[in-house]
C-alpha cells in the first residue's frame, strides 16, 4: 500500500499588538518619514500588521500556533515524531528554533530542525516533511512557520517597513493511505541574492555589515510573478491537474499586486485570493500564519478543497505545494 501524508490540523497565532497603517505612519513621522494609510493600501493592500513584544521570540509564537494545530488534530505533543520550523528570524544563531520549540512543548527525542528559505520556507518545510513521512522516517509531523520580522526592519525605509509583521502558523501532517500533499515544486537561484537580503552577520561578538532588511521592490515583483506562475504550472503538471482543479490559490503575500497578477496568470477567480487580499490578513511577514489561518479557521466547512500554496523569498527561493485539505 502506498504511503502519503495529509494535513490533519492547523493553527495560527498573532501577537496582541496590532498596528494600523495610520498608527505606523504616525510613528514613522517622528523619524521624519512620510507615509499614509492611502499610500500603503494603494501599493500593498495592507491595512495593519502585528508586532511581537520585545521579549517574545519566534519560538514563542510558533509554540502557540503549534498548540492550536495539535488541538485541531486531536493529538498531544508527545505524539509528534518530527518538528520542522521555517524561519528567517530564529531565537539564536544556534540551537535551532525547532529545538527550542520542542523543549517548550515538553517533548524530546524526535528530530527537530529549521528550514531557512525566507518566505518560501513554509513550502520548503512542508515538502520536506511530506517526503520524510512518505519514506517512513516520520508519521506525525509538526510543520511551523514563525517570524519576528519587526526585529530586522529599517524604519527609515518606508518601501519595506510597511510590508512585514510578526506571527506564526502550524500544521500537523500525518501519514495516510490517501493522498493529501499532491505535488510540490521547489527552486532557488543564488544570483538574485542581492535583491532581498539582510546583509549582516555576527563576528567576534559584533554585528558586521547591515543587519536590516534590504529589498529591490521592482526586481522582486518582476521575478516573483514569473516564478510563481511557472512553479504553479509545474506543480499542477506533476499532479496531472489543471487550473480549474484549484479551489483556493494562496500566493505569496508581499503585496496585493503580486497576488492579483499571480491569480490572473493562473486564471483563478479574484475571490479565490481574497482570503489574504483582505487587509485584516495582511501582516505579510508572517505569510505562514495567514496560510494556516485560511486553511484552518476560515475553511473548516470546506473539507476536500484543493489548495495551491506558493511562496517566494530571499535567496532567491520559490516554490509551490498542491494539496487536498
Amino acid at each position: 500500500m502506498s504511503r502519503y501524508s495529509r494535513i490533519t490540523g492547523t493553527g495560527s497565532y498573532l501577537p496582541p499588538r496590532r498596528l494600523t497603517n495610520a498608527e505606523l505612519a504616525a510613528e514613522l513621522a517622528t523619524k521624519g518619514i512620510e507615509t499614509s494609510d492611502e499610500w500603503i493600501v494603494e501599493r500593498t493592500g495592507i491595512r495593519a500588521r502585528h508586532f511581537a513584544a520585545p521579549d517574545v521570540s519566534s519560538s514563542d509564537l510558533g509554540v502557540e500556533a503549534a498548540k492550536h494545530a495539535l488541538e485541531a488534530a486531536g493529538l498531544q505533543p508527545s505524539d509528534i515524531d518530527l518538528i520542522i520550523v521555517a524561519t528567517s528570524t530564529p531565537d539564536m544563531v544556534f540551537p535551532s528554533a525547532a529545538c527550542i520549540l520542542q523543549n517548550k512543548l515538553g517533548i524530546a527525542g524526535c528530530p527537530a530542525f529549521d528550514v531557512q528559505a525566507v518566505c518560501s520556507g513554509f513550502v520548503y518545510a512542508l515538502t520536506v516533511a511530506d517526503a520524510m513521512i512518505k519514506t517512513g522516517s516520520a508519521s506525525k509531523a509538526l510543520v511551523i512557520g514563525a517570524e519576528v520580522f519587526s526585529r530586522i526592519l529599517d524604519f527609515t525605509d518606508r518601501t519595506t517597513c510597511v510590508l512585514f509583521g510578526d506571527g506564526a502558523g502550524a500544521v500537523v501532517l500525518e501519514a495516510s493511505d490517501t493522498p493529501g500533499i499532491l505535488a510540490s515544486d521547489l527552486h532557488a537561484d543564488g544570483k538574485y541574492v542581492g535583491i532581498l537580503c539582510v546583509p549582516g552577520h555576527v563576528s567576534g561578538g559584533q554585528v558586521l555589515g547591515d543587519p536590516l532588511l534590504k529589498m529591490d521592490g521592482q526586481a522582486v515583483f518582476k521575478l516573483a510573478v514569473g516564478v510563481l506562475e511557472s512553479s504553479a504550472r509545474a506543480t499542477l503538471a506533476k499532479a496531472n491537474l489543471t487550473d480549474a482543479d484549484i479551489d483556493w490559490l494562496i500566493p505569496h503575500q508581499a503585496n496585493i499586486r503580486i497576488m492579483q497578477s499571480t491569480a490572473e496568470k493562473a486564471e483563478a477567480a479574484a475571490g479565490e485570493t481574497d482570503c489574504h487580499g483582505r487587509p485584516a490578513w495582511q501582516y505579510v511577514g508572517s505569510v505562514y500564519s495567514a496560510r494556516a489561518g485560511c486553511v484552518g479557521a476560515q475553511r473548516q466547512d470546506q473539507k476536500g478543497d484543493t489548495l495551491m500554496l506558493e511562496g517566494v523569498g530571499g535567496g532567491f527561493t520559490w516554490g509551490a505545494v498542491l494539496l487536498n485539505y
